[in-house]
C-alpha cells in the first residue's frame, strides 16, 4: 500500500508527441491503493487514474478547489494559474456558473448549428480552393471555436489573431516565469475590460451583454469576476475544442476501418464524437488538483485533509472495469459515459458547444474528402496543458 511517505514518481507520465496514453498509467490502474506523484513544481500529489475513484474526487464536495489557494499547488509551471471559476467551490462556483449556463444549454446551443455548419463549409470551399496540402490546424480547427465563442462574446473578428498567442501562454507549461505569465494575463485581462466597456456603451445581443447586466444592473458578481469570467470563456471556449478537432482526424486515420465506418454511416457522428472523447486522451498529465476537506478514503488509500488528488481522466476513460475493451476505439459504442468533460460541479459547462463543433466539423471534413491524409509531418505542441498538432498537413 503507498502512503504518504512513499517516494513519488515525476509526473506527467505521457509525452507530447503523441496521442498515446502513457505505460505506467495502466501499471497504476493495474495496483492497489492510489500513486503518489510529484510535477514540476509543488507539493507532491495522490495520482487517481480509476474511473469510478475519479468520479468520486470530481464529484464529492469533500473535495475543494478553492482550498489549493491556500497551498502549493501541484503544476507544471512555476506560475500559478489564476484558475477563476475553476478555482471557486459552491456558493461562489454556483452563482457564477449559474450566470453562464442558460448560453451552453442544449437547447440555446443548437440553435448554432446552421451557422457552424455554413461556417465549416466556407471553410471547406477555401481548402478545396487552394489545394493541397493544407495546414488542418490553422486552416480549419481553430477557425471554427475561435469564430463561435468571439461572436458569442461579441470580440470583434480583427481581433481573433491575437488570441491564439494570449490562449497559449494561459495553457503554457514552459519556463514562463510567473511574471511573464501574470503579464500575459493583465493584457488579456485589459483588452477584455476594453472590450465590456465598449459593450457598456453599445449593448448588443450576446453573452458578453448579458454577464454585464448580471453586473451592472443585479450586481452579481465583481468587476474582476466579469473580467475573468469572459477570459476564461474565450480560452476554454475555443483552445480545446481547436486542438481536439486535428486529434480526432489523427485516430480516425490510425483506425481506416472506424473512418470508413463513419463515411459509411454518417449518422453515428454522435456516438463517433463521445467515443473520440473517450479515447483520446487531450492532456498532457492530469487535470487542476483537487484538496480533501476530511480525511477520506479514495480506492483503499486514506487521503489525509489537506492533501491534494490529482484526476487523471485519460487513464480513468481507459479503466476496463467501466468500459469494454478500453484500448479499442469503438464509434458505435452505445452509452459512453466518458469523463472527457470531467465530471461533477466543474463539469465542462460548454460541453454542449463542443460536441456540436466537433460533430459539424469531423462529419464535414470527411464527407467533403473521402482520401483525406497526412501530407507531411506533424509538428507538436509542446509545454502545452493539451497535446496535439500544432501544423497538421493534409492532402485529399
Amino acid at each position: 500500500m503507498t502512503t504518504a511517505d512513499t517516494a513519488p514518481l515525476s509526473y506527467p507520465f505521457n509525452t507530447p508527441e503523441s496521442l498515446e496514453l502513457a505505460n505506467e498509467y495502466e501499471q497504476a490502474r493495474n495496483r492497489p491503493g492510489l500513486l503518489r506523484v510529484r510535477m514540476a513544481h509543488g507539493e507532491p500529489a495522490w495520482l487517481v487514474t480509476r474511473y469510478a475513484e475519479a468520479r468520486l474526487v470530481l464529484g464529492d464536495q469533500r473535495f475543494s478547489r478553492a482550498d489549493a489557494a491556500l497551498h502549493d499547488e501541484p503544476r507544471q509551471s512555476e506560475a500559478r494559474r489564476n484558475s477563476g471559476i475553476l478555482g471557486m467551490d459552491p456558493p461562489d462556483h454556483t452563482r457564477l456558473r449559474s450566470l453562464v449556463a442558460k448560453a451552453f444549454t442544449v437547447r440555446q446551443v443548437e440553435k448554432l448549428r446552421p451557422q457552424v455548419r455554413e461556417l465549416t463549409n466556407d471553410l471547406l470551399d477555401e481548402l478545396e480552393a487552394a489545394g493541397p496540402p493544407a495546414d488542418l490546424v490553422d486552416r480549419y480547427a481553430l477557425p471554427i471555436p475561435v469564430a463561435v465563442i468571439c461572436r458569442l462574446l461579441g470580440v470583434p473578428a480583427e481581433d481573433r489573431p491575437r488570441f491564439r498567442v494570449w490562449s497559449d501562454a494561459a495553457l503554457s507549461t514552459s519556463s514562463l516565469t510567473a511574471a511573464e505569465f501574470d503579464a500575459n494575463l493583465e493584457e488579456l485581462r485589459a483588452y477584455m475590460g476594453e472590450l465590456i466597456e465598449d459593450h457598456r456603451r453599445a449593448p448588443r445581443d450576446d453573452l458578453m451583454t448579458a454577464l454585464i447586466d448580471a453586473r451592472d444592473v443585479d450586481d452579481r458578481l465583481s468587476e474582476l469576476e466579469l473580467v475573468d469570467l469572459c477570459v476564461g470563456i474565450l480560452v476554454a471556449g475555443h483552445e480545446t475544442t481547436a486542438t481536439q478537432i486535428p486529434n480526432f482526424v489523427l485516430a480516425l486515420l490510425d483506425h481506416p476501418g472506424q473512418l470508413a465506418l463513419l463515411r459509411e454511416r454518417p449518422e453515428l457522428i454522435g456516438r463517433a464524437v463521445e467515443e473520440l472523447l473517450r479515447f483520446v486522451p487531450l492532456g498532457s498529465g492530469a487535470g487542476q488538483a483537487r484538496y480533501a476537506k476530511e480525511d477520506i478514503d479514495v480506492g483503499g488509500t486514506l487521503v489525509r485533509a489537506g492533501s491534494p488528488v490529482l484526476v487523471a481522466v485519460g487513464a480513468a476513460n481507459r479503466d476496463a472495469l467501466r468500459f469494454g475493451s478500453p484500448g479499442t476505439l469503438d464509434i458505435s459504442r452505445d452509452g459512453n459515459q466518458h469523463l472527457g468533460f470531467g465530471h461533477g460541479v466543474h463539469h465542462c459547462l460548454g460541453a454542449p458547444l463542443a460536441r456540436l463543433e466537433l460533430q459539424e466539423a469531423i462529419g464535414a471534413l470527411i464527407g467533403r474528402f473521402p482520401g483525406l491524409r497526412l501530407a507531411g509531418d506533424v509538428v507538436w505542441k509542446s509545454q502545452m496543458l493539451v497535446r496535439g498538432p500544432r501544423v497538421m498537413p493534409v492532402g485529399w
